[in-house]
């Protein structure tokens, strides 16, 4: 992917998943919501996996193993070794194991997928800021993290040991809706302290070193349904995305993506692995997709036309995002996307 300002969503005469070698999954929002499989996701993972395709599970929840995220993938119906699992656990305890000497205490604010990842890296996780840990780790603990840990956090800040997040995603879905992240406990630390963790997970290099490193791909497509980790550390390691709306993002939010946040293709699910991605044509009077063509006002982005409403998101994503150049599309897209239904 060119580092240049993407204006408009591209196209493939290819199936996307023989188009590229490894598909790097992201999990919530993508394959599973509050831990149930999202339609069309198992057998759409199926199909890629048969036609040849790698597929690569990589989350920013540092919470579980690998072996647990793998065993659970296995009975929603997609067979995943865990060795096909990717966690900012194991990036952000590759980080530590490279600043502190081996054998080294780290003080954990987390669950379990942090120690695993730590003792893999010959690292002795500790409970309490009296074991003289020689680093603080924070990754997502889960909704019963006692609130206690955040001070064992910051007492060892205090004492100058240095701080490290597997990843700072403010939220997390869930079955029953939008919860806190480790973003969100992350933050908790930094006001208490005044310190800055150096963080390991998406969107942010070592996260994609670590994925580069473990599934050895040479043309890797990141999926995921986040601008601002899936996408943004697609950017960041220079791979080509496809988003799927399946998640977080709505249709507004990606209107207004700045060129950091713009993925290279768009679909509704995973289904968009096994097909063509649609042409986004520059008719000159506007943007042409499928049946659709939108153009930009002086007030607000028109679309006309008819056919699939995820062309029409296309076109929409062409001229809000060439009318932003470099910055953010401040034109109101309200009425074009309920047009679409989004």
């Amino acid at each position: 992917m060119s580092q240049s300002v993407r204006t408009r969503p591209e196209g493939s005469g290819q199936a996307l998943s023989k188009a590229y070698d490894t598909a790097l999954l992201d999990l919530d929002g993508v394959v599973y919501a509050g831990g149930l499989a999202i339609a069309h996701a198992v057998e759409s993972l199926a199909t890629a996996r048969e036609g040849g395709m790698h597929l690569a599970y990589v989350t920013n929840n540092a919470l579980r193993t690998p072996d647990t995220v793998a065993g659970h993938l296995t009975e929603l119906g997609i067979p995943t070794g865990a060795d096909d699992v990717i966690t900012s656990a194991q990036a952000v305890a590759r980080l530590i194991s490279e600043q502190v000497p081996e054998g080294s205490r780290v003080l954990v604010i987390g669950g379990e997928g942090l120690r695993v990842a730590l003792r893999e890296r010959g690292l002795q996780p500790v409970e309490s800021a009296e074991d003289e840990p020689g680093a603080v780790v924070q990754g997502y603990g889960g909704p019963e993290l006692p609130w206690g840990r955040f001070a064992e956090a910051c007492y060892a800040i205090a004492r100058g040991v240095p701080w490290y997040a597997s990843n700072t995603d403010l939220t997390i879905p869930s079955a029953r809706g939008i919860a806190p992240g480790n973003g969100a406990a992350v933050e908790v630390v930094r006001i208490a302290t005044g310190a800055e963790p150096q963080v390991a997970g998406k969107p942010l290099p070592p996260m994609h070193r670590e994925t580069i490193l473990r599934t050895g791909a040479e043309r890797p497509l990141v999926v995921g349904d986040r601008l601002d980790t899936d996408i943004e550390g697609a950017f960041n390691g220079e791979v080509d995305s496809l988003l799927v709306l399946t998640g977080v993002t709505d249709g507004a939010q990606l209107l207004a993506a700045p060129p950091r946040h713009r993925p290279t293709y768009v679909d509704a699910d995973l289904r968009g692995l096994l097909t063509g991605q649609p042409e986004v044509v520059d008719a000159g009077e506007g943007f042409r997709c499928g049946g659709w063509t939108a153009t930009a006002g002086a007030e607000r982005l028109e679309l006309d036309g008819d056919g699939e409403p995820l062309d029409g998101l296309r076109a929409l994503c062409a001229a809000a995002w060439t009318v932003a150049g470099e910055g953010v599309c401040e034109l109101e897209t309200g009425k074009a996307l309920a047009r679409l239904g989004f």
